[in-house]
């Protein structure tokens, strides 16, 4: 999670504006430019359009409806995902001890080196390394604590 939360980050609030922002394909455009985009041989016609048009156009409109609704729904379930996963892992470093905690958000910080740390905490880069360790099994136990939650609700 610590490799991926940067990116996870960007990714949720690309998709969350996505979210906001979602109109789809506008149906009667889509239908209007099929009904009306050209015209069927040459043969001479008292109709603008065709029974074989217009059949296809209100097919096209369900299957415009249902191609929205899958992208609106992958959007959302995309983003609730994300949202999950960030909520629980800021959570779980939260709930580190104020060492570990600083360590952790410190590595997170892309700006920050191991050189930067050990100045910062006056320690060697063996201690940062330690420090670092002990985080991880304190996250790791988060994890499989939720891990088994999950589990006795999906067993149980």
């Amino acid at each position: 999670m610590m490799k991926e939360y940067k990116n996870m980050k960007k990714e949720l609030t690309v998709t969350e504006f996505q979210l906001r922002q979602f109109q789809g394909v506008s149906e009667q455009d889509m239908i209007d430019s099929m009904l009306y985009s050209h015209q069927e041989g040459e043969r001479v016609q008292t109709s603008t359009l065709s029974d074989k048009t217009a059949n296809i156009a209100v097919k096209y409109k369900a299957a415009m409806e249902r191609e929205n609704d899958e992208w609106y729904g992958f959007l959302f379930h995309r983003y609730m995902f994300l949202k999950e996963e960030l909520d629980f892992f800021e959570h779980a470093v939260n709930g580190l001890d104020e060492r570990h905690r600083s360590i952790i958000t410190d590595l997170l910080d892309e700006d920050m080196t191991w050189d930067i740390m050990m100045e910062r905490y006056h320690v060697s880069h063996t201690m940062i390394a330690k420090y670092r360790k002990a985080a991880l099994k304190e996250l790791d136990k988060q994890y499989e604590l939720r891990n088994r939650q999950v589990e006795a609700f999906v067993l149980g």
